[in-house]
């Protein structure tokens, strides 16, 4: 489903990804795991299209098509969806005008009717409540005054919303306390478990793969996929840390 090969990549002319290669067939979810500055967030946004990150080398095909080629609009609308590390704030656009108008655009790149203002308020309130989050929160200003918390059950209720097939989801368990990480673990579940889509979940820590396991753990160090194993990997790693389990 996503096939990246020998990918390279600079920020501000710095090499960050030194030749990553990842297979995730539909239907599985993969971990990336690694320490800070090893490349995890630079992937994500390479994959997603953020300006700034050049690619050198390499290539990334996401359902046989060059993702690469596509600009950041176009990958969304093909069903690629990224959750960020932090949720960005954006003061007087309201999160249900912010949703359905993503919603609506991608739903016209694909050819298919847009929904109208009271399809997409079912569909919203039922996202909502699903992540058990008040609906009355989406009628706020995106993300402003959201505690990280309620900015992560706010971006699956996004997920849930545009239903993509296949989501890179950039530390998402962080600044989260338990019932938030058991929320969005049971989030990600729900909307990505199924044989047509595929989850890249990048993470520092174990905690959240034990409400999404993953079917294989890749350790990302210096830009290049230095391990990859199964879930027994995620605990190898929490247990000796990153120095100790590449020895």
């Amino acid at each position: 489903m996503l096939e990246i090969t020998n990918l390279h990549a600079t920020v501000a002319d710095k090499p960050i990804l030194n030749g990553v290669s990842l297979h995730v067939p539909a239907g599985e979810v993969h971990a990336i795991m690694g320490p800070n500055g090893s490349g995890k967030s630079t992937l994500a946004y390479v994959l997603a299209g953020r300006p700034g990150y050049e690619v050198s080398e390499g290539s990334a095909t996401f359902g046989g098509a060059d993702l690469l080629a596509l600009e950041p609009h176009e990958r969304a609308a093909a069903g690629l969806f990224l959750g960020f590390q932090y949720p960005v704030e954006i003061p007087g656009v309201s999160y249900l005008q912010f949703l359905r108008e993503s919603l609506n655009s991608q739903r016209r790149s694909r050819g298919e009717a847009e929904l109208s203002g009271g399809e997409f308020i079912k569909l919203a309130k039922a996202q909502a409540t699903l992540l058990g989050m008040d609906a009355e929160m989406l009628k706020r200003p995106v993300n402003v005054g959201f505690s990280g918390g309620e900015k992560k059950r706010a971006e699956m209720v996004q997920m849930g919303i545009m239903n993509p097939k296949f989501a890179v989801l950039d530390e998402t368990d962080s600044g989260l306390d338990i019932d938030a990480l058991k929320a969005v673990g049971a989030g990600i579940n729900r909307i990505m478990r199924a044989p047509e889509k595929g989850v890249l979940l990048i993470t520092h820590y174990q905690r959240l793969l034990d409400y999404v396991e993953p079917d294989k753990v890749h350790v990302l160090r210096a830009g290049l996929i230095e391990r990859s194993g199964g879930p027994e990997l995620a605990h190898e790693l929490e247990r000796e840390g990153y120095a100790e389990a590449a020895a």
